[in-house]
């Protein structure tokens, strides 16, 4: 329960624009002073966790960060209390994948860092029964996760976990029992419809079945973590797993980065906030949400 006895407030993630280019959906966020604009935006409509990319995955870690603290900066100048996070990028090794996270949390602009515990192949089935001609996995073996959780614990950062399959959540798990887990761990479960990378039948993640999030919700029973819901490649609020999460405790994933052909960012935050209501729960602040995560409220007046 929240402050006062009501229902807990809801956790929105806005996930700006991934993989989503310009020439799928007009309305993605691309440069920095665009990212910075939709931000905004989603924040002021009640998003407490904003996402986002660069549009070229393959800058080196440092150009990388240049690119995340003009679009940061931004957005913090406004909002001073703000979560923001970036994504993973490409590399041969961790250090040039993740270095960019070391590089914002020195500049004091991200609180959270992206905590992604396994591999996965993003790709589809197409209508033969044969594996489309994408061939990307998303590659992060026990080396790569050990990494990951020494940068979260010497900077500070929240985990930000995207749980595309059981393995990933058995690890954070594994690391909550041990101590291991980076406070303020936000996980997240992962479910997929096709659309994202390709056409066809997703390879990766669980369909958003009821049945899979209560499959989910057994392994995270008696820990505590907080834990959202999204879809991957579809309309979260198409499938019945939005209004079972806000029944049942969670928070909420949305944005143009999972459902590539949404109306836009804010549009779908704002969507967000009538579920919650619908459901007798409210938007959580950055600041409430700080706090629902265990970590420091930075809001400007707050201690």
């Amino acid at each position: 329960m929240g402050p006062g006895g009501e229902p807990t407030p809801v956790i929105v993630e806005a996930a700006l624009n991934g993989v989503t280019a310009r020439d799928r959906n007009p309305a993605v966020p691309t440069t920095p002073a665009e990212i910075a604009a939709d931000a905004l935006a989603c924040i002021d409509a009640g998003a407490a966790i904003v996402h986002s990319h660069i549009p070229d995955f393959f800058q080196p870690a440092d150009r990388a960060a240049e690119i995340y603290l003009d679009a940061y900066r931004q957005i913090l100048a406004a909002r001073p209390d703000s979560f923001l996070y970036p994504t993973m990028g490409f590399g041969s090794s961790i250090e040039e994948r993740y270095g960019h996270h070391q590089a914002l949390a020195r500049a004091g602009v991200i609180r959270m860092a992206l905590l992604d515990t396994g591999s996965v192949n993003l790709g589809a089935i197409g209508a033969d029964g044969w594996p489309d001609g994408l061939d990307f996995v998303y590659v992060n073996g026990p080396s790569d996760i050990r990494h990951q959780l020494e940068i979260c614990h010497r900077f500070g950062l929240a985990g930000s976990v995207a749980v595309w399959e059981p393995g990933f959540l058995r690890v954070i798990l594994a690391c909550a029992r041990a101590g291991t887990l980076p406070a303020g761990t936000l996980v997240k479960l992962y479910f997929s419809v096709g659309g994202y990378l390709g056409s066809g039948v997703p390879m990766f993640s669980p369909p958003p079945l009821t049945e899979a999030l209560e499959m989910y919700l057994a392994m995270l029973r008696g820990t505590g973590l907080p834990w959202a819901v999204a879809v991957i490649g579809g309309d979260l609020f198409d499938t019945p797993i939005a209004a079972m999460a806000l029944a049942r405790g969670g928070h909420l994933r949305v944005g143009l980065e999972d459902d590539p052909v949404a109306a836009g960012n804010r549009v779908a935050v704002e969507r967000a906030a009538e579920l919650a209501r619908r459901s007798g729960r409210r938007l959580a602040t950055p600041g409430e949400a700080a706090h629902m995560l265990g970590l420091p409220d930075v809001s400007p007046g707050s201690p």
